[in-house]
């Protein structure tokens, strides 16, 4: 049973309650996410006795050192304030909320129900005129003279309806807004938002192995050959070219083709492998080019509007400097070996793992980790995918990624995280701009708006960012290995469409799906050996990523995963969907065929309730995808889509009033 308050513990408790505060994520803890330039909408109940009203602000700044700086909160009814905010520079932000007891609002709103109902209120403008007589005892020296100015012209003949009038007046109102005492003022506890830029939430990500680009499969490609590959991928619509670790291969345990055990003397092993005499996660594989070589690269990339992303794998060869130079960083066998990782049934033979918590790692390996990290980072790396971030602490994270983002605000981390769906979230939270997702196993429509709808709810919406990569060099997906072209187009549709982040491992565009019998990978991969392409092959949908990134582009509402919205359509091989900005200015909808062999056709509904026209109401329509327009006329229509020719529709709803 809870101990009772005193009489002097009771008085000194707070009047105003301020509850369910959004968005904060664990408390306070962690950091929601938010976007430079993007609107956000700050929320909190306020509770109060009696029939006085209430006033509020959201208090914001970047640091302890800053002055608190006030945004007006607006009542929405039934309790609840909001505020919008508008961060304007990545980095930490924090805010709180603030209310108190309006006594003039209060004053204000007893007075003029009086003095409308025709009720005396004669007390009313003296207790009016002693209200502002009691702010000028009060006020600061910068609101002195507006106070006397009111009395003074309080005082003036003109009568009741003047002096009502004067009190009434949002000149007034505004005076005693900055003057007038806050009584029974409360403050909540301050909660940090991770403001980032819109690259975090925006963006197309193309993976490429470097080594690949060459036309030759027995000449290694370099950083060069990526160089001449530019303007294809820029003009396909991507904006970060992502490349798997471009460090030199260990020699010990090399895997040959198809993961295989013995490699042969010109086999180039798997990259992941990090690390051999030629250096280790620092160093760049000397067949790609040397420093310079990748600074070029780098500078070719911006010319293209393209941000260069870098895997960061905390694995290592054998033959890694660090087993020489600090043993300590690593967990040996009682027969002088390290365990080789493991992901059974997968053996990694290649590769062992550095042990974040022996006397030695702490914090040496962190810190080299983390020079790492600055080292490319001052080479021009902006973005880093991270190599199964789950499988290490999770305080290291949380240090490293506040560490960086603190010099360095605009480095975006993504996760490639296929796990738990707790962890996956608790990588958000702790720092993780992005993550990859299910998306790659979700194909049925229940699992597809399943998915979508819960990205869009507490508490992933505030803490979790998805990119939905449609296949990788790990994963081959198995609807993809079976649906042909029409498959791939679904694929990129959905992705497109359903979040503001996308990827694609190369070989997409060619609707490369050759597996490995049985399994979800594929044949011949890319990770243990060259694999030169004809990137102008028949059959290709270059014409068709090219198309839906330009839409996205050029519609707000398709540069991220909220604002999803499922629609009823009657047909289950269809998904239904729209995507809106919270002002419906830009408002899409998205029909996606999932059959990839066979027409299908249905009636479906125009969400004419959202924009507020009624069931008969006529709109504008246009396809996204090839200009044409019309006029739908109701809110019933019907849609025939057939996978060979594409496989969904896209179209842009306008109202006509």
């Amino acid at each position: 049973m809870a101990e009772s308050l005193s009489v002097e513990q009771a008085v000194s408790l707070p009047r105003i309650a301020i509850e369910t505060i959004t968005p904060i994520v664990d408390q306070g803890r962690c950091a929601a996410k938010a976007l430079v330039g993007r609107q956000l909408a700050l929320s909190a109940v306020l509770i109060c006795d009696g029939h006085g009203k209430l006033a509020a602000e959201i208090i914001w700044r970047r640091s302890a050192q800053e002055i608190w700086q006030r945004v007006t909160m607006l009542p929405l009814g039934n309790d609840l304030w909001q505020a919008e905010l508008t961060p304007r520079q990545a980095g930490k932000l924090y805010f709180a909320v603030e209310a108190w007891v309006d006594v003039w609002a209060s004053y204000c709103d007893e007075l003029s129900k009086k003095y409308q109902a025709g009720v005396s209120v004669d007390l009313e403008l003296q207790e009016g005129e002693r209200l502002l007589q009691e702010t000028l005892e009060r006020a600061a020296p910068e609101h002195i003279d507006m106070l006397q100015e009111l009395l003074v012209e309080l005082a003036q003949p003109g009568g009741v309806d003047a002096q009502v009038a004067l009190l009434l007046s949002s000149h007034t109102q505004h005076i005693m807004g900055l003057a007038a005492q806050r009584r029974h003022r409360v403050r909540s506890a301050e909660y940090p938002l991770d403001v980032e830029r819109q690259l975090a939430e925006f963006a197309s990500w193309y993976e490429l192995f470097p080594r690949s680009q060459t036309e030759d499969a027995h000449r290694h490609g370099t950083f060069d050959d990526v160089v001449r590959r530019m303007p294809d991928i820029a003009r396909m619509g991507f904006d970060v070219l992502y490349f798997p670790p471009i460090h030199p291969i260990g020699l010990t345990h090399r895997k040959g083709p198809n993961n295989s055990l013995q490699a042969g003397p010109n086999d180039p092993g798997s990259p992941y492998a990090i690390g051999s005499a030629e250096g280790g996660h620092d160093a760049l594989h000397p067949l790609l080019g040397n420093l310079d070589d990748f600074h070029r690269l780098v500078t070719a990339a911006r010319s293209h509007d393209l941000e260069i992303a870098l895997d960061f794998a905390i694995q290592c060869s054998p033959d890694h400097p660090w087993l020489r130079e600090h043993p300590g960083w690593f967990n040996w066998r009682p027969d002088g070996s390290i365990r080789y990782a493991e992901n059974p049934p997968k053996k990694y033979e290649d590769i062992v793992n550095v042990e974040f918590y022996t006397e030695e790692a702490m914090p040496g390996l962190w810190l080299a980790l983390r020079d790492v990290v600055l080292f490319w980072v001052e080479q021009g790396v902006t973005l880093f995918r991270v190599d199964n971030p789950h499988t290490k602490p999770l305080p290291f994270w949380e240090w490293l990624i506040a560490d960086i983002r603190q010099q360095h605000p605009d480095v975006i981390f993504l996760a490639e995280a296929f796990t738990r769906p707790a962890m996956m979230a608790r990588l958000g939270k702790i720092g993780f701009s992005q993550s990859y997702t299910y998306f790659t196993w979700r194909d049925t429509k229940p699992e597809l708006e399943s998915y979508f709808t819960e990205l869009n709810q507490p508490p992933w919406r505030d803490c979790y960012r998805p990119n939905f990569f449609v296949n990788t060099p790990d994963i081959n997906p198995y609807f993809l290995q079976r649906s042909g072209r029409a498959g791939f187009l679904i694929r990129a549709a959905l992705a497109t469409m359903g979040s503001g982040l996308w990827g694609m491992y190369s070989g997409f565009e060619l609707c490369e799906a050759e597996p490995l019998p049985g399994r979800e990978e594929y044949l011949n991969s890319e990770k243990y050996q060259l694999r030169p392409r004809d990137w102008h092959a028949p059959g290709n949908i270059v014409a068709e990523i090219t198309r839906l990134n330009r839409i996205r582009r050029h519609n707000p509402a398709l540069q991220t995963h909220l604002g999803f919205q499922s629609y009823t359509v009657w047909n289950d091989n269809i998904l239904y969907f729209g995507k809106r900005t919270q002002d419906l200015s830009n408002f899409i909808l998205v029909a996606v065929c999932l059959d990839p062999f066979n027409a299908q056709e249905a009636h479906f509904e125009l969400p004419l309730w959202e924009m507020g026209l009624e069931d008969g109401a006529s709109t504008h329509g246009e396809d996204l995808m090839n200009g044409h327009t019309w006029t739908w006329h109701g809110k019933n229509q019907w849609m025939r889509i057939e996978p060979w020719h594409l496989p969904f529709g896209i179209w842009r709803i306008r109202s006509m009033a």
